[in-house]
């Protein structure tokens, strides 16, 4: 735990595994204490209970401040989850209680009395770290009882802190905060106020073993009624996987079987007679698409993406984001981008040149920069609204730096060498018919075969398999529910994979009877449409659902749940061409084209 990732001169290598170490450690402290031993307690933030974006350092409240405030250096997943740790003004000893202990007496002016009435006008809430332990609670209460002029609502501070701590032998295991109801202080006038903040400790002895100390923030997500709601999600998404399966398997094999017989039927018959279906297209199926080095950059990015989920799911499986392990997630996803950017560079390069690509280098820029240009992009506004507003999701300037320095001696070489392995890979592109000269006409198709029509159809079904899990996904990261079931999520992510190829599937075979050569992006578009209706639920959420207000968190919602949505649709997007890819080729193969 002695290895932090602020120092912006070490070296990539060091940083990397000091970035890994601690942020799969983190939380994880296993410190065994000695009676009357000072048990380390951090404040980290305060912030509005509804705007989870919105947290501010401890003591921008005028809370009892040490002479000397001693920050906790922090690993890099922590700083991007926004937490400031600083030493607290409570002292907790080892199994030592405490009885109405003073932290301190303080004259509070009348701006500090206005700060706190703001705060406790928003149901600021508190967040600290006992022995790695998280604990909340609330700092004043509103009384609006019996009064509809919000005017006329008073204003409470709460003065004491209780703990209550429980332990085995040497070890901490559990912290509980309590506020004294009878302990306030009227904060409703702007006016001088004399206060005397308090707390009290109480230790008890317990027999759970230290390693299930974390379980009790998780129990929340694993009770019967929810597990119950999670278990119809997934029966809820294996009906659409079974209907969407035997859709395909009884209509669109039988359809395929007779398209077969009746192929094999006129090339016996009568070898002049006129193609029609998807046969007729079979000189130009396989036409490259437009816009070929776009088409292969989002597909490199999308695959890198696709192995980015594979991996994050893997640590989740073995217990790597156990709760409130401070900024694992965010590690993880940091430096396994970083380490996969290669495979991005590698996919992207080979297939540009499959399709007869000349300007590979171009082309590997732009898969540097088709994910991460957007991300960055929308990480400079957020950050500029996150500094205007003094908020700890402002990312110092240190840590800004690391991540550049990820990016320019991780990231970029390794998207280069995979973009140089995928440049002499020399892999020819697999196409079972000639394609023609000159492209054949399009011929004119009714509205509901146009791109947006298929798109919208495309991404419905996909979306309506994983809906109901989304609402708990979004309540674990834009709320404070505790998310630990990823097993069922793995599962929910596998049926949206099946779902996303079936109806893409189906949806390029329909495009290629009709005589509509020109599948390519569409099978990439109309699988990553369940991306915009996520982004779509996204507006459902925050206004029907949650309780979100105010500029920053509304720029915070909707900025990064952009940047989240646009990763989904070039991983899905990526998924849905690969299926029909393998389909179209499949089928042509199974004809005789010359």
């Amino acid at each position: 735990m002695g290895c932090r990732v602020l120092d912006p001169t070490m070296s990539v290598l060091l940083l990397l595994l000091c970035v890994g170490v601690t942020g799969v450690l983190s939380g994880a402290s296993d410190h065994r204490y000695k009676p009357d031993e000072t048990v380390p307690l951090y404040a980290n933030k305060v912030g509005p209970f509804h705007n989870p974006s919105e947290t501010y350092r401890y003591f921008d409240l005028p809370f009892c401040t040490p002479e000397h405030v001693k920050e906790k250096r922090e690993a890099l997943g922590e700083v991007l989850n926004g937490d400031r740790l600083v030493e607290a003004p409570y002292k907790l000893e080892f199994r030592v209680d405490h009885d109405s202990k003073s932290v301190c007496r303080r004259k509070l002016s009348k701006e500090d009395v206005a700060k706190f009435r703001g705060a406790v006008a928003k149901d600021y809430y508190f967040q600290m770290y006992f022995d790695d332990l998280p604990l909340w609670g609330f700092i004043g209460k509103a009384d609006k009882e019996g009064k509809s002029d919000p005017s006329e609502n008073k204003y409470f501070l709460y003065r004491h802190i209780h703990f209550e701590v429980l332990y085995n032998n040497d070890r901490v295991i559990e912290i509980n905060v309590q506020t004294d109801p009878s302990a306030l202080v009227d904060v409703t006038e702007d006016r001088e106020v004399e206060v005397e903040f308090l707390y009290s400790t109480k230790w008890k002895e317990t027999v759970i073993p230290f390693e299930q100390r974390m379980e009790k923030y998780s129990k929340s997500s694993s009770m019967p009624h929810h597990l119950e709601v999670h278990w119809f999600s997934i029966i809820n998404s294996c009906v659409t996987v079974l209907l969407l399966t035997g859709f395909l398997a009884t209509i669109l094999m039988r359809v395929l079987k007779n398209d077969f017989v009746k192929y094999a039927h006129d090339e016996e018959s009568a070898e002049d007679q006129e193609e029609s279906g998807w046969k007729y297209i079979h000189g130009d199926v396989f036409r490259f698409p437009k816009h070929k080095s776009l088409f292969a950059a989002c597909l490199g990015t999308g695959t890198q993406l696709f192995t980015l989920t594979i991996f994050i799911f893997i640590l989740a499986l073995v217990g790597v984001f156990y709760p409130y392990n401070r900024g694992a997630l965010f590690t993880a996803l940091v430096v396994i981008y970083a380490l996969t950017s290669g495979i991005a560079g590698y996919t992207a390069t080979s297939f540009y040149l499959q399709l007869e690509g000349t300007n590979w280098v171009r082309n590997l820029i732009l898969t540097g920069c088709l994910f991460c240009g957007p991300l960055f992009l929308t990480f400079c506004f957020l950050n500029t609204v996150a500094i205007t507003y003094s908020a700890t999701a402002a990312l110092p300037f240190g840590t800004i730096l690391v991540i550049l320095l990820i990016w320019t001696l991780v990231t970029f070489p390794l998207l280069v060498l995979g973009g140089v392995a995928g440049k002499n890979s020399k892999v020819e592109f697999q196409a079972p018919c000639r394609t023609t000269k000159y492209p054949r006409e399009v011929p004119p198709m009714p509205w509901y075969r146009h791109t947006v029509p298929q798109m919208a159809m495309a991404g419905f079904l996909p979306f309506s398999a994983i809906y109901i899990e989304l609402y708990y996904i979004f309540a674990s990261v834009w709320g404070h529910r505790i998310y630990t079931i990823y097993s069922i999520l793995f599962i929910v992510f596998i049926i949206l994979l099946i779902v996303t190829a079936f109806i893409t599937v189906a949806l390029t075979y329909f495009q290629l009877a009709a005589e509509d050569h020109e599948w390519w992006w569409r099978a990439y578009l109309c699988g990553g449409s369940t991306g915009l209706f996520v982004y779509g639920y996204c507006l459902y959420y925050y206004y029907a659902r949650s309780d979100m207000s105010g500029f920053m968190q509304t720029s915070f919602f909707f900025g990064y749940m952009a940047c989240i949505c646009y990763a989904f649709f070039l991983l899905l997007g990526m998924i849905g061409f690969r299926a029909s890819l393998l389909f179209v080729r499949h089928i042509y193969k199974s004809i005789k084209c010359e």
